[in-house]
C-alpha cells in the first residue's frame, strides 16, 4: 500500500499512518492481495486526494466503496476511466445535471477527472475492496482514515460544500461543522433510490451558486 499523499494532505493525515488500525489494515491488505484481486490498482488508492490538493478542496462528493469489476475503480468515487461503461448511479447524476445545468450534455463516458482536478474531491469512505466482492473491504480501518480527512476538513477550512447522497453519507454530516460548510443531502443516485430524491435535487446547480457568492469560480460540470 502505497502512502505517498499530497503535500497538504499529508501534512494533516501523517500521523494516521502511525497508528495501529492502519497497521492492521496494511496487513489485511497484503493478505488480500496473496490470494484475491484488489482494486483499484495500489498507485491509484489515494488517487482522490492526489488529484484534489487539501487547500484545494471546494466540493466533497462521498461514496462508499470502489467499484469492484475489472477497470472500473481507479481512486475517484463514481468514476471510471474512459472506455469503460458508465455505471448507473453516475448515468444518473448525469441525467440530473442535464436537467439542472444550461447546456450540459451528457457525456460519452464516465471519468470525473476534470472534477478532481477542480476542486471536487471524490472521496470513497472506504479506498480498496476485493474483486467482484462489493463491501469486502468496509469495517478494516478505511473509514477511521477517511473519517478523519473529512474532519480536518470541515475543521481547518470553511466554506466547502459536501454533498451527502443516501443513508450511508447522509450518516457523515456528523463530521461536518455545518456553521462553516454547505451540506446538500438526497437520496443516492442508484437506480433503487434516484426517484425517491436525488432527481430533482439540483446539488449541482446549489453548489455553484454557493461557491460563486463566496467569490469563488464555480465548477464546470461538464467533463
Amino acid at each position: 500500500m502505497s502512502i505517498q499523499l499530497e503535500a497538504g494532505w499529508r501534512a494533516v493525515l501523517a500521523p494516521e499512518f502511525e497508528k495501529p488500525y492502519m497497521a492492521e489494515l496494511k496487513r489485511f491488505l497484503q493478505e488480500e492481495k496473496r490470494h484475491h484481486t484488489v482494486y483499484p490498482p495500489g498507485n491509484l488508492i489515494f488517487n482522490a486526494f492526489d488529484h484534489t490538493p487539501f487547500d484545494r478542496v471546494k466540493v466533497v462528493i462521498l461514496g462508499q466503496d470502489p467499484y469492484h469489476n475489472a477497470g472500473q475503480a481507479h481512486g475517484l468515487s463514481f468514476s471510471v476511466p474512459k472506455g469503460i461503461g458508465i455505471p448507473p448511479s453516475l448515468r444518473n447524476m448525469y441525467l440530473e445535471l442535464s436537467n439542472d445545468i444550461p447546456g450540459f450534455q451528457i457525456p460519452a463516458h464516465g471519468d470525473l477527472t476534470a472534477w478532481a482536478n477542480q476542486g471536487v474531491l471524490l472521496l470513497n469512505a472506504t479506498l480498496t475492496v476485493r474483486a467482484h466482492t462489493a463491501g469486502s473491504h468496509q469495517g478494516k480501518g478505511w473509514e477511521a482514515f477517511t473519517d478523519k480527512a473529512i474532519a480536518e476538513l470541515s475543521a481547518r477550512r470553511s466554506g466547502i460544500v459536501f454533498m451527502l447522497w443516501g443513508r450511508y453519507a447522509k450518516n457523515k454530516a456528523a463530521l461536518i461543522d455545518y456553521h462553516k460548510h454547505y451540506i446538500l443531502t438526497a437520496a443516492h443516485p442508484s437506480p433503487f433510490s434516484a426517484s425517491s430524491g436525488f432527481f430533482g435535487c439540483r446539488h449541482f446547480s446549489k453548489a455553484n451558486e454557493f461557491l460563486v457568492k463566496q467569490g469563488m469560480e464555480a465548477i464546470n460540470w461538464q467533463v
